[in-house]
């Protein structure tokens, strides 16, 4: 794949212009230049996720997802197609809000292009977070992680220790922990599709007020326990 095709796929486009967008990002390997196909498995895993964010987003809301070049995240590939994807999108829907889901490296590639002008909130899911990732770039955005705290992949305390660094940058960022939840997001699997229309149909509210998952996770001193 060329660097020149395009780097969004849209699932869903509004008959009219576009009130915000929900963008995912599946996850991939740390070092792998082979193509990213649609129909690998963190491709897939995606999809279920994507139809869980689609029930909080009414109609007007495009619906799409990140094309990589290659698998691996190699030195940020992945971050680099997420935005080349928002510059793609804005083209498209001009400045509609737009939330980022992520999954494992998906969800660092989220949080490395937050600082696009689209961005208003990430969900990342299980993400990886090295403590080499800077935050200082998340003043203003909404973040909420949702990571099992038997993943063996990515270490929950990795994700932790990022919404603090976040939360000092200025980002309005929460952690919410899924019990016995793994990796793939296959234990517990309703709660992490529950817990990802709630977060996101709070991230798409312009005033999310005081109530709901977003808000008592981004309020709470250390991480929500579902």
């Amino acid at each position: 794949m060329q660097g020149t095709e395009s780097a969004l796929t849209v699932r869903h486009a509004p008959r009219g212009a576009a009130s915000a967008a929900i963008i995912t990002l599946h996850g991939g390997s740390e070092l792998s230049h082979r193509v990213a196909r649609p129909w690998q498995l963190a491709a897939l895993r995606m999809h279920p996720v994507l139809r869980a964010a689609a029930v909080a987003a009414p109609g007007d809301v495009l619906l799409g997802r990140v094309r990589y070049r290659h698998r691996g995240w190699n030195d940020g590939d992945p971050a680099a197609d997420a935005l080349r994807a928002l510059d793609e999108l804005r083209r498209r829907v001009g400045d509609a809000p737009t939330i980022l889901v992520g999954h494992s490296m998906g969800g660092r590639a989220a949080l490395r292009s937050a600082a696009h002008p689209l961005v208003r909130g990430v969900l990342a899911l299980a993400p990886w977070c090295p403590p080499q990732d800077s935050a200082r770039h998340l003043d203003g955005v909404r973040l909420v992680v949702l990571h099992g705290d038997q993943d063996r992949v990515t270490p929950p305390a990795e994700s932790a220790d990022y919404v603090r660094r976040a939360r000092d940058a200025g980002a309005e960022a929460g952690m919410v922990v899924v019990g016995g939840g793994d990796h793939a997001m296959l234990r517990r699997i309703g709660d992490w599709h529950r817990a990802t229309t709630e977060i996101i149909g709070q991230m798409l509210q312009v005033d999310p007020g005081a109530d709901g998952l977003t808000a008592e996770a981004c309020a709470a001193e250390g991480a929500v326990h579902l």
